[in-house]
């Protein structure tokens, strides 16, 4: 589970677990919310893939709600024949053009709401779902039910507690627009699989079970200490703050330098030519000045 980069738990689970184990969801979810301040924890937003919706993850998630602590979420929701028969009942002018995480509008890609058309018994009261609609790409032509084939369209829906008076102070938030960008910003989980696979994750599985965990721990470790380092050390670097691990590592971590010693005192020395050494500097000093989390 990540937030901006960093790793807030992970779970390391045999190669034949199935993707939509509540019990895992819960069991992680629940080392991730341990690791937030607690000034931050009246106000939780969770974002989960189509892994999701299933009952005892969203009853969980909705029994985290106290009368101190707001949680929402969004979750990919797994369609069924019921579903593409509440789809079939909404009118054309139901769908309205989807919107890119830029906030314009993308030509091709639309949403609808579908809370009061599919009447699905079982979920809590108060969720919503919003369907979202392309045409198939190729690779998606092939996995086609015979509904899409049909309408020409293919189908994704999203679950969510945000009501039909959308998060308090954020216009607009209430809208079907809204709730489908605000959910597939999610992606962004994917880039930092990426990353993270970069950081260790590629070397495994190996043949024993303790050395996974251990490993697995590692690259933990090395995905978060690169995160804080961008985040805090590199602010303001556009080609440091966002760098994948293997242009952070070329350009940072794998600086030119030579450490002397004279007179008790150690020197970083860093090469006149080196193109990002105060690029190095800035982010060192700035690492430096932050204050001891002992104190």
């Amino acid at each position: 589970m990540a937030a901006e980069g960093r790793q807030q738990a992970r779970m390391l689970r045999p190669g034949n677990a199935g993707s939509n184990d509540a019990a895992d969801h819960v069991v992680v979810l629940a080392a991730a919310l341990a690791q937030l301040p607690r000034v931050g924890y009246r106000k939780l937003m969770v974002r989960i893939d189509g892994a999701g919706a299933t009952h005892a993850l969203v009853g969980h998630l909705e029994a985290l709600n106290t009368a101190i602590r707001r949680v929402v979420y969004t979750v990919g929701w797994t369609i069924t024949s019921a579903d593409e028969g509440a789809i079939a009942k909404l009118p054309e002018a139901a769908w309205t053009v989807a919107l890119g995480q830029d906030g314009q509008s993308t030509p091709g890609y639309e949403v609808a709401e579908l809370t009061d058309v599919n009447t699905r018994s079982g979920w809590p009261k108060g969720l919503r779902l919003i369907v979202r609609r392309c045409h198939p790409s190729r690779r998606q032509a092939k996995k086609l039910t015979d509904f899409e084939r049909s309408t020409g369209w293919v189908y994704s829906i999203i679950a969510t507690n945000i009501g039909f008076k959308g998060l308090k102070g954020v216009r607009g938030s209430h809208t079907a627009q809204f709730l489908d960008v605000l959910h597939r910003h999610h992606a962004v989980v994917e880039d930092r699989v990426r990353c993270n696979k970069a950081m260790g994750l590629r070397n495994l599985p190996s043949q024993s079970w303790q050395v996974n965990a251990a490993w697995i721990l590692a690259a933990n470790l090395a995905a978060d200490l690169d995160a804080w380092t961008r985040l805090l050390g590199c602010a303001g670097e556009a080609e440091l703050e966002g760098a994948e691990p293997a242009s952070i590592r070329a350009k940072l971590y794998s600086i030119g330098a030579r450490l002397t010693r004279h007179a008790r005192t150690r020197t970083l020395r860093l090469a006149a030519t080196w193109p990002w050494s105060q690029a190095f500097a800035a982010c060192w000093q700035r690492l430096a000045a932050l204050p001891d989390p002992a104190t």
